[in-house]
């Protein structure tokens, strides 16, 4: 389990957001530029409406200690290689999900340490780790920024490379995202029976509401149809990988996955349930 947390899960998320980095062009961040409304509503949603209604629930469903924070710490994850592929099956604006994706997942090196910090003293009280934002934020740069940017750094000096092995690492990201979640609900078995009949409902909610409100916002705010859907699955898809990842440098424990990262794991299936009817509406529209 050592190896697991120190090792296979750190590196499986670096393969992840390098799969997202080689896919990622400048042209991508132009057209982020052209269409900045699009964007900053996108952001907005994504950095604090999420937070907002991940906040609710807690306190709707009564719960406390490191499950709520847990919650917290998978509502400040920005949105994973995972979002690009639901939106891409939804046929929403592919590069848009893709570079608010890479953009959210940069400015997470400065919103999730803090925020993290925050809800870790505010809902653990006395049993709250102590949370190092430095240390956290260096560890979100090695795990998702640097990745990309050698993902990217990839395309810009062998485009031929990076078409072919595109696909191929899309593919083992998908693999990896399922086996760290079936690892971290297998280790926290008893711990996931005990709470599932207030966390599973909470997590579902969580999705369904922010994947409404981002569709709702999209729609107020004259986004074109692709837009309205690549800003709703931005939103209520997160990146629960990061969630479990970061789980063990939160708690500062060095074996298993510890209980703050057990909603992002329990999110990780739940996710998938209430998101596919959504997206095959989606289709359909």
């Amino acid at each position: 389990m050592d190896i697991l947390v120190n090792i296979v899960l750190p590196l499986s998320l670096a393969v992840i957001m390098l799969s997202l980095g080689i896919g990622l062009t400048p042209a991508d961040f132009r057209r982020v530029a052209e269409r900045g409304w699009v964007f900053a509503i996108g952001a907005i949603c994504q950095l604090f409406l999420l937070p907002v209604v991940a906040y609710v629930i807690v306190l709707a469903f009564g719960l406390s200690g490191a499950i709520a924070a847990g919650i917290m710490l998978l509502a400040f994850c920005p949105g994973g290689v995972t979002s690009n592929v639901v939106t891409r099956l939804a046929r929403g604006d592919v590069a848009l999900s893709v570079s608010l994706t890479a953009l959210i997942s940069l400015l997470s090196i400065v919103t999730v340490p803090f925020l993290v910090g925050w809800s870790v003293v505010h809902f653990m009280g006395e049993d709250a780790p102590a949370v190092s934002v430095v240390s956290l934020a260096i560890a979100m740069f090695l795990l998702t920024a640097l990745p990309v940017s050698v993902g990217m750094a990839i395309r810009h000096i062998a485009p031929g490379f990076a078409n072919r092995i595109e696909p191929r690492l899309v593919a083992l990201a998908s693999l990896l995202f399922v086996l760290i979640i079936l690892a971290a609900i297998v280790s926290n078995w008893d711990l996931l029976l005990s709470n599932i009949a207030s966390l599973g409902p909470a997590l579902a909610l969580l999705n369904i509401v922010t994947m409404l409100a981002g569709l709702l916002i999209g729609a107020a705010t004259g986004m074109s149809w692709p837009e309205q859907k690549t800003i709703s699955i931005e939103v209520g898809i997160q990146n629960g990988t990061l969630g479990i990842t970061l789980a063990p440098l939160i708690a500062g424990v060095a074996g298993g996955i510890p209980t703050i990262g057990l909603p992002s794991a329990l999110y990780g299936v739940i996710m998938y349930v209430t998101a596919i009817p959504f997206v095959l509406w989606l289709r359909s529209r």
